[in-house]
């Protein structure tokens, strides 16, 4: 993970510095003397290999730098004030998927061929076909517009969460859907599954103690990368929502070529996705027995 890590930051610092321009240009001319001032005053006039050792000690600190942008943030602030927003907004959309989706994966493999599995397939596949910007229109323009019962933007309350939520787990309840069912299915087929029903097992106890478990684990898989990307935001939902979370920051700093927060952001990001990975290789473990950790295995 430490090694990981200082790739990410390694490369993000030199791809941008190797951008065309500088965090400074802008359509208006700023005079040659003012320019070298602010360049001074953030250390970018130091060679570069001095940049990035300086960088490098900050990080390790946790020190993400001042935004170049944005006078009197530092990045730290700007992680700080939009982590919480577009994980709060994440986290709800990860339990609606999974609270959907997971039933319905299991519904669909058992019913195999069966009209529940086919409309089921239908709707995860028009889940994953149509973008997110086009649920969110459409419930933007049905639910907040003709029938107004739940606000279309800002943030706030409770109901300022549903219908971005639902925009951002569309996606993922079609994949953990379909995931779910392929996975369903090869358990089902299983020697131990057949076993314990032949040893008289009631089929909700096959379904939880032996297929729901086995079942699930690439459904982890799938959940560790995923809870990285949407708990640091999405730029689509969050900018057609005016949600005021990471993700739009991250956009626009891109923009604004802001350096510092671009990498800082980045960073931020690869730690989150690192320690998540972690996390599901230790959940492997306790979903299946048969999968353990120890020195020399």
């Amino acid at each position: 993970m430490v090694i990981a890590l200082w790739i990410v930051v390694t490369v993000t610092f030199f791809l941008m510095h190797a951008i065309p321009g500088g965090p400074f240009t802008s359509e208006k001319k700023i005079p040659e003397s003012i320019l070298k001032n602010i360049e001074a005053r953030y250390r970018l006039d130091q060679p570069l290999m001095v940049q990035y050792w300086d960088y490098l000690k900050q990080v390790i600190t946790w020190d993400l730098g001042p935004s170049f942008k944005h006078e009197g943030r530092t990045v730290n602030d700007i992680i700080n004030e939009g982590f919480p927003v577009s994980a709060a907004l994440g986290a709800v959309a990860i339990l609606l998927s999974l609270m959907i989706a997971v039933p319905a994966g299991m519904i669909s493999a058992l019913k195999q061929n069966g009209w529940q599995d086919n409309l089921i397939m239908f709707f995860s596949i028009i889940g994953i076909a149509v973008p997110s910007y086009v649920i969110a229109a459409v419930l933007m323009y049905v639910i907040g517009y003709k029938l107004a019962l739940l606000p279309v933007a800002l943030w706030g309350t409770p109901k300022h969460m549903i219908l971005p939520a639902i925009t951002l787990a569309a996606s993922p309840t079609a994949t953990i859907a379909r995931l779910m069912r392929s996975s369903t299915l090869e358990v089902i087929n299983q020697d131990y599954v057949k076993t314990a029903k032949a040893k008289g097992l009631s089929g909700a106890a096959v379904l939880y103690r032996h297929v729901l478990k086995n079942a699930i684990i690439p459904v982890v898989s799938y959940l560790g990368p995923l809870i990285a990307t949407v708990f640091t935001g999405s730029f689509v939902v969050e900018r057609l929502f005016a949600i005021p979370g990471l993700g739009r920051d991250y956009v626009y700093s891109i923009y604004d070529r802001d350096y510092t927060t671009i990498m800082g952001v980045t960073i931020f990001y690869a730690l989150l996705l690192l320690v998540m990975n972690l996390v599901v290789d230790i959940a492997y473990a306790l979903l299946d027995p048969r999968i353990q950790y120890r020195k020399g295995a």
